[in-house]
């Protein structure tokens, strides 16, 4: 079978074995313990035996999931799923997917599922309730602007210098407009996002700073007639992992796999199909 990740070893101390006590044989106690690899697909205590149920919310949105059907492997996290599940040793016919709601999967308490990818971000207060894999994906800063705008047909980070932008005030968009960018003249600053895309339709700013994620939401539902003309890395961003429940015996596994998946550079190909290629977000130097 495939390893491509450390192998997790659970030693299992069965105590001690003693003989002869209080006798005058050679016997001695002695210590006899086990040493089993947990990160077996045999060993791996699943929600179900022999099968590595995942979870994501309904509907599923693209990139992360194409034609609302985790099932199909199409998609970022379709495709980060199934992979981490070979590292795992289960192959898509071995994985069942289940459906759990954003809100509730990093809530405290039991879970009906091994792991669930849904862009969910790895933060302290959440990590007090569940575990959280390495993570699989930090999200960069995009820029967005109308299809018919000047700013639309830049092709890198020089191009944007003369753009007017906005940014809502306090993110790391706005330090990473600043700071990465570096525009001619100070971006405008809002006070919330709704202000920051009215301004865009109005045409009161060029282009606007947000993160991919929130990028490619904004221009499938509420600004159809804007574009991500492109992505670009900046400190700050947005970090996502597995969530698993709380000291799950899993968690080591899950992160293994990740970690290998980063070695090999699948991870990397995924992640330049799905949130690049596929997302029509081309990376701005």
């Amino acid at each position: 079978m495939k390893k491509l990740y450390s192998l997790l070893v659970l030693s299992l101390a069965l105590g001690l074995l003693v003989a002869g006590c209080g006798s005058g044989d050679d016997e001695t106690g002695a210590t006899d313990s086990v040493a089993v690899d947990v990160c077996e697909p045999g060993n791996l205590p699943t929600e179900s035996s022999g099968v590595l149920t995942i979870a994501t919310d309904k509907p599923a949105y693209p990139p992360y999931f194409e034609d609302d059907d985790p099932t199909n492997g199409e998609g970022f996290e379709s495709a980060v799923a199934y992979a981490i599940a070979e590292q795992l040793g289960y192959p898509q016919g071995k994985v069942k997917w289940t459906v759990e709601p954003f809100n509730s999967s990093y809530a405290p308490g039991p879970k009906d599922f091994d792991f669930d990818v849904n862009q969910i971000s790895i933060t302290p207060q959440r990590e007090q309730a569940v575990d959280f894999s390495e993570t699989y994906y930090t999200a960069n800063q995009a820029v967005l602007a109308l299809k018919d705008s000047e700013a639309a047909e830049a092709t890198s980070l020089d191009e944007l210098t003369d753009v007017q932008f906005g940014v809502q005030i306090g993110t790391t968009s706005l330090s990473a407009t600043e700071d990465v960018i570096d525009p001619s003249d100070k971006p405008e600053v809002f006070n919330n996002s709704t202000d920051v895309t009215t301004a865009l339709k109005n045409g009161q700013i060029d282009a606007i700073v947000v993160d991919l994620p929130t990028a490619l939401y904004l221009t499938a539902v509420e600004i159809p007639e804007a574009m991500v003309v492109g992505q670009f890395s900046a400190p700050g961003g947005d970090e996502w992992g597995a969530l698993l429940a709380k000291d799950s015996p899993l968690t080591a596994c899950v992160s293994a796999a990740v970690e290998g998946l980063e070695a090999s550079g699948e991870l990397e190909e995924i992640t330049t199909k799905w949130m690049s290629t596929a997302a029509g977000a081309p990376v701005l130097e």
